[in-house]
């Protein structure tokens, strides 16, 4: 096996790379974003409906309709939907910001300090929350119809979101939030991340992973469990089924192959598991990637806790 790989970080693409900002909505939460994922933009994200939960360095946060979520660069995240879930997602490079950190250096404390001095999570209960929201709201308007001078509104808007963010939600005295998790155990459980996604396939026992971050099997799983959020079984099926998707939306393959190439050893038991955690089978997946209806009743795993 070859010598295990830090798990690289997601690729965000920005429409203008002189402005690198991005916002969306989006409906659920696609099978490959629930995979454990890191990336260098900071995250802004509103729940417009629904319920669900969301994993960050180890650390499992329930949100609900109404509440924003931020999320720094390089934290280590997944989200869960619980119940029809629809949410704006907002992106940026701190570049963005660059000239007016000269003016404030502490502009991106609120990300910068996430889990010690800031929430995570903001909510209707906090002073400020309706001024934030409204901000929010403007920066994808002006993202969705990008009128005249849009950048220049997005970015205004984010300075004071971010300011008054500074200003009203930091708490020196907060109880630390954030689960701590060694320094060297997050980088061999990146390290670990990596060679399972680039050997999906490959039937790892137990023993195998935790050997290659020299942890016996059970604080292995214990921190695997802590950091991902779901045990190592469950998160290489998830790896699988999650390339399975694409190679049926993208591809001739044969289903038998498509299971054989994803590392499941029999068509049945491939079958029973993208029913299970899908929600549909793989020829309904198949059949709607053709005829091009898009989307189908997940792709949803089923809440770890729930396995």
């Amino acid at each position: 096996m070859d010598r295990p790989q830090s798990i690289l970080p997601d690729q965000i693409a920005f429409t203008h790379a002189a402005f690198p900002f991005t916002a969306s909505t989006t409906r659920g939460i696609f099978i490959g974003a629930q995979r454990l994922h890191w990336h260098h933009a900071l995250e802004l994200n509103y729940i417009r409906s629904g319920t669900g939960y969301i994993v960050i360095n180890g650390m499992r946060l329930s949100f609900k309709q109404g509440d924003l979520i931020l999320i720094n660069s390089n934290d280590l995240h997944r989200a869960y939907e619980t119940d029809n879930l629809v949410m704006d997602v907002m992106m940026f490079e701190p570049s963005l910001l660059a000239i007016d950190l000269k003016y404030d250096p502490d502009l991106l404390l609120p990300f910068r300090a996430l889990g010690t001095r800031f929430p995570h999570v903001v909510n209707a209960d906090s002073p400020i929350y309706d001024e934030l929201v409204l901000l929010f709201s403007r920066m994808m308007e002006e993202n969705r119809i990008k009128g005249t001078s849009f950048m220049s509104l997005i970015r205004s808007d984010l300075i004071r979101f971010l300011s008054l963010a500074n200003r009203h939600l930091t708490a020196p005295a907060q109880k630390k939030q954030r689960v701590p998790v060694p320094v060297r155990g997050m980088h061999a459980l990146k390290e670990v991340l990596r060679t399972m996604e680039l050997h999906f396939a490959y039937g790892w026992t137990l023993r195998e992973l935790a050997d290659l971050t020299h942890l016996s099997p059970s604080r292995f799983s214990a921190l695997f469990q802590q950091v991902v959020g779901t045990s190592p079984h469950h998160y290489l099926i998830q790896l699988r089924l999650t390339h399975a998707v694409h190679l049926l939306e993208t591809t001739d393959h044969k289903i038998i192959e498509i299971a054989e190439s994803c590392g499941f050893r029999n068509l049945s038991n491939f079958n029973r598991l993208f029913k299970l955690h899908i929600g549909a089978s793989p020829s309904e997946v198949r059949e709607r990637a053709y005829t091009g209806a898009g989307g189908y009743p997940g792709p949803q795993l089923s809440p770890p806790d729930k396995q």
